[in-house]
């Protein structure tokens, strides 16, 4: 593997630039000391529901260790190999960092296990009263982070959300159903969701988020495990990405054990993911002629990994999911999660005083209720559980 180059002066002509943004939803005059995209960078750097990210689970609850990543250091780990990876592609750094930053403002708390009971509760309801509209969404985390930064945030006068450029909200945006995407056309058409009906691309800059997002869970996810003692290094040694470079660290370093060994191997297995990475998408921007933003969006994704290095990074994320994610002590920690959401939803949802005025009135009762659930960290989750079920789950 050769090393990229290094950057070179300006923006590549395929690149987001700030100066020809599609703008934002309200018109708001340009901020005269930073771009469009250092302004959505520091507004979802301001936002609550950025703060709340501190106390939402990426893996392991919050209350199970000081030191493991939470939502909110996840999406830092993801920003900076993202702007990383940006600088060398000569990519728009600032945009990378807003939408890394903003990715999973929408989570909700317990990480996937919540977000699979609020889904499960809201489609469970559409399909008992046969309703139609909002209420009939179900529940999609990248749906609910445009929701944050489009409705939720209430901090400016003239205006819901935080207002982002289309190309922040287009990042976030990574995932959509058709049905969502849709009803999202349907309120904005030509927006953030028509190339989920259409086809096509979102920006360079995007894809590298949703790329450098896998990147690092992967890599963080393996340092957790092995923190929490759910993994060891004798099981690691069966994922031949890992294993390579914990060789490769031992070689260099025959007298390093335990957690110096650990972070080795994984910042050997980061680096050379990442070179990957741009020595693979500065092959296919080439051989697709690609020569401008539009180039970009109307042809296929071509942020990605070598086939080799994709092969070797689906062990690891198979490796992960059967031993560390199913794990007994996770599921069992995850069930009692998902019981917590799937409580409080259905005690909302038939005593609607028990929630905050503002969410109390709204004319979509279940859609307020999940909106008021997602925006939840883990430990006022489970307070809100205990104090209305009198039900202690998580001691």
């Amino acid at each position: 593997m050769t090393l990229p180059s290094g950057p070179t002066t300006g923006l590549a002509p395929f690149a987001c630039d700030p100066a020809h943004s599609r703008g934002r939803r309200f018109f708001e005059p340009e901020a005269p000391t930073r771009t469009a995209f250092q302004r959505d960078r520091d507004r979802v750097v301001h936002s609550t529901a950025f703060r709340r990210l501190v106390y939402k689970t990426q893996v392991f609850l919050n209350h199970e260790g000081d030191l493991f990543r939470t939502r909110l250091t996840h999406s830092l780990e993801v920003a900076q190999l993202g702007r990383s990876i940006a600088r060398s592609l000569c990519l728009n750094e600032d945009l990378v960092e807003a939408v890394a930053l903003a990715h999973d403002l929408g989570h909700t708390p317990f990480g996937h296990a919540g977000q699979d009971a609020l889904h499960n509760c809201l489609k469970a309801l559409s399909i008992a009263e046969s309703r139609s509209g909002s209420e009939a969404w179900g529940f999609e985390h990248n749906l609910q982070s445009l929701r944050v930064v489009d409705e939720l945030e209430e901090r400016y006068p003239a205006f819901n959300g935080l207002n982002l450029s289309f190309e922040t909200r287009e990042g976030i945006l990574k995932h959509c159903s058709r049905a969502n995407a849709q009803r999202l056309e349907a309120q904005e058409p030509g927006g953030v969701a028509q190339r989920f009906l259409q086809g096509g691309s979102p920006s360079l800059e995007a894809q590298l988020c949703n790329l450098a997002d896998e990147i690092a869970y992967n890599a963080h996810d393996i340092d957790d495990g092995v923190r929490s003692g759910l993994l060891t290094m004798d099981q690691l040694a069966e994922v031949p990405l890992f294993e390579h470079y914990r060789l490769q660290a031992l070689a260099a370093h025959p007298q390093l054990v335990g957690r110096r060994l650990l972070f080795e191997s994984i910042r050997l297995m980061l680096s050379e993911q990442v070179y990957d990475v741009i020595d693979t998408t500065r092959t296919l921007i080439s051989a697709a002629g690609v020569q401008s933003l539009a180039d970009v969006r109307s042809g296929s994704g071509l942020v990605a990994f070598s086939p080799d290095m994709r092969e070797r990074s689906q062990v690891l994320k198979t490796f992960l999911l059967r031993n560390l994610y199913r794990h007994p002590q996770v599921v069992e920690t995850t069930d009692r999660a998902r019981r917590v959401v799937s409580d409080l939803f259905e005690l909302y949802l038939n005593a609607p005083h028990e929630l905050p005025e503002a969410h109390g009135r709204s004319q979509h009762h279940a859609r307020a209720v999940a909106d008021y659930i997602a925006g939840m960290t883990d430990r006022f989750a489970i307070r809100e559980h205990q104090r209305l079920c009198g039900t202690v789950l998580f001691p």
